[in-house]
């Protein structure tokens, strides 16, 4: 490793990873912040040269003005849509991220959220609370013979549809990059997206967020799914347009969603009981409340082993930069 000593700062980082970076970097001028970075807290890192952070920073323009030594960033997600990429370019600041640490992580819990769906243990386990061991109304329906319609073929894509054909299902997926081997291989066919909503019992989405998927799911697009279909999204929140999914679920346009990210989970991170704003007023919110959405925060990335590839990745980021080998720059 390069014996020059940087100033790198890590944000929204855990009490053990800190632990971990400390003897990676014990050469290092090292800072760490629970919270996520953005321009109304920049200037405890104005004199960063490095720096980590999580998908709740925003480093925008205002941001970046801040950070006037700044060199790098690495981002601890494949996504970094949360990073003003261009700025960063024109001040010669080097961007990376971690492009693979989770893939059957988050396809194990795609399936998570569907059998949840599928077999109704979300409302089995609220009567529970309430001693209520009644079945009626909790029909569920079998996996086996159903058509999975994967939006986005990627590695998680991939990983979803070797899950999916141990269930015994059909699968169809679109992407914009066909793998015509894997296809053959695994066994699914790749179909246009609107014949993809039309014939899939279950839509999931696995496709990365940028100009071109914003909202790739709206109104039309919801009109165009089975009534019975369920949706599942562990992505990005805004591919999906949240009035038109809440539409949707309200007019039984579909039968049920299983999300992980929402448009805006930043904002409801932050609304809670306890800072005394007011809950179940937003769209996202609504949507979170029907009783056929299951709903987790965020955490299908969120296994142990994933959290360690993700820190491993980012400390080799680091290292790399360090010694003049860059690697998985955006």
């Amino acid at each position: 490793m390069n014996s020059i000593i940087m100033k790198i700062a890590f944000f929204e980082i855990k009490d053990w990873e800190a632990e971990i970076v400390k003897k990676t970097f014990k050469e290092h001028k090292l800072s760490f912040f629970t919270e996520s970075l953005n321009s109304s807290n920049a200037s405890k890192a104005k004199d960063a040269e490095i720096i980590s952070v999580f998908i709740y920073s925003k480093i925008d323009t205002e941001t970046l003005k801040q950070l006037p030594k700044l060199k790098m960033i690495t981002t601890r997600s494949t996504g970094f849509d949360h990073i003003n990429v261009d700025e960063c370019k024109k001040k010669g600041i080097i961007v990376c991220n971690v492009p693979f640490y989770g893939e059957n992580t988050v396809a194990e819990h795609t399936f998570a959220l569907i059998l949840a769906l599928s077999r109704n243990v979300h409302k089995s386990y609220m009567r529970s609370i309430k001693n209520d061991y009644s079945t009626d109304g909790l029909i569920g329906f079998d996996l086996y013979g159903k058509t999975l319609g994967v939006v986005g073929a990627g590695h998680i894509g991939m990983h979803v549809i070797r899950i999916a054909k141990g269930f015994g299902m059909k699968v169809i997926a679109f992407d914009v990059i066909q793998n015509k081997f894997l296809s053959e291989v695994l066994g699914f066919e790749y179909k246009p997206l609107n014949d993809v909503l039309k014939e899939a019992d279950i839509i999931t989405m696995h496709a990365p967020y940028n100009k071109h998927t914003h909202h790739m799911m709206n109104k039309e697009s919801f009109k165009l799914m089975k009534k019975d279909a369920l949706f599942i999204n562990t992505s990005r929140g805004a591919i999906v347009d949240t009035e038109a999914l809440l539409e949707a679920l309200n007019k039984k346009l579909i039968s049920g969603a299983g999300l992980d990210v929402l448009e805006g989970e930043s904002i409801m991170k932050e609304e809670t009981p306890a800072i005394g704003k007011k809950i179940g007023e937003s769209i996202d919110q609504k949507i979170v409340a029907l009783d056929n959405v299951v709903f987790t925060p965020h955490i299908a990335f969120y296994s142990k082993e994933a959290l360690q590839r993700i820190l491993d990745t980012t400390m080799q980021n680091i290292v790399d930069f360090l010694d003049n080998k860059t690697k998985n720059c955006v």
